[in-house]
């Protein structure tokens, strides 16, 4: 589906791709991991077609810089920082269907499901929405279109724990039909959602490697969290995950999204002195 054939990209004598060779089949959940200023986003807007490189890349066998509607009509793409955009919210929606011959009602219909209310929204430039709204919107045009090709940089970040939901759960409807490459400054924030890792040092594959695969991203847990005493900063950050306590905060409940459950555990990790117990089922 995906290939990088030697691969090289320079800006003022710095070379920040050096000699890339990587091929993503359909049905690869890639999380495209490593520090910042290793590559990855200069390897994806090669991917999409704006940059000038050495070396091919081809999209289903296409050039994307030379057919690049083509490509892009295969596109969904979740930027990590949302587009400075002043065109009201309902003209995105219009023109990102238009690109590919979707049905714009298809992309209402995903927006709603996130969460979002339509009729409020639809007028408004993009630029007004809040942070969360913007993701939900970009999430919302990614899968709502007839794109075979996810590209999300940090996708459920600004995410709330239903709407990350909804989301685990249309990743996995397409786990099998399309390809995704996912990217992430930290593994353990997408380590559940792909099974393949690369990781980029310095413009070069530094690791590739199969992960298990054995996560149900429709899963929930049912969760109870036992403390040593009350914290304040620890409710708050419970209150997050829409974690509630009913003995004055020693005893915490709630749900976790399965591909969410590293993450959670990193929040405890934050805390460990003050966790007696943890259960998760």
């Amino acid at each position: 589906m995906i290939s990088f054939d030697n691969v090289s990209k320079t800006f003022k004598r710095h070379k920040v791709l050096d000699g890339v060779s990587l091929s993503i089949a359909t049905g690869e959940r890639v999380a495209l991991v490593g520090s910042n200023g290793a590559g990855k986003t200069t390897l994806i807007r090669c991917l999409l077609g704006e940059y000038l490189h050495e070396g091919a890349v081809t999209v289903g066998g296409l050039d994307p810089k030379s057919n690049r509607k083509a490509v892009l009509s295969r596109v969904g793409f979740v930027p990590q920082i949302p587009p400075p955009l002043k065109m009201p919210v309902g003209e995105l929606v219009n023109f990102a269907a238009a690109v590919c011959g979707s049905d714009p009602g298809r992309i209402v219909a995903m927006v709603r499901e996130l969460g979002l209310d339509w009729d409020q929204v639809r007028r408004l430039p993009f630029v007004k929405l809040s942070g969360g709204m913007k993701q939900k919107m970009l999430i919302g045009i990614a899968l709502g279109r007839d794109a075979d090709i996810l590209i999300m940089d940090e996708p459920a970040a600004n995410l709330d724990p239903e709407a990350r939901h909804i989301f685990f759960h249309q990743l996995h409807e397409r786990k099998e039909r399309a390809v995704m490459l996912i990217t992430s400054h930290r593994l353990d924030e997408v380590a559940a959602l792909v099974n393949r890792v690369v990781e980029m040092d310095q413009g070069r594959i530094a690791l590739d490697d199969k992960v298990a695969d054995d996560v149900d991203m429709n899963a929930r847990l049912d969760c109870t969290v036992r403390l040593t005493r009350t914290e304040a900063a620890f409710a708050k950050a419970m209150a997050e995950w829409g974690f509630a306590s009913d003995d004055g905060g020693i005893g915490w409940r709630g749900v976790v999204n399965g591909p969410d459950r590293l993450r959670f555990l990193g929040v405890l990790a934050r805390y460990a002195g003050l966790v007696a117990g943890i259960e998760m089922k």
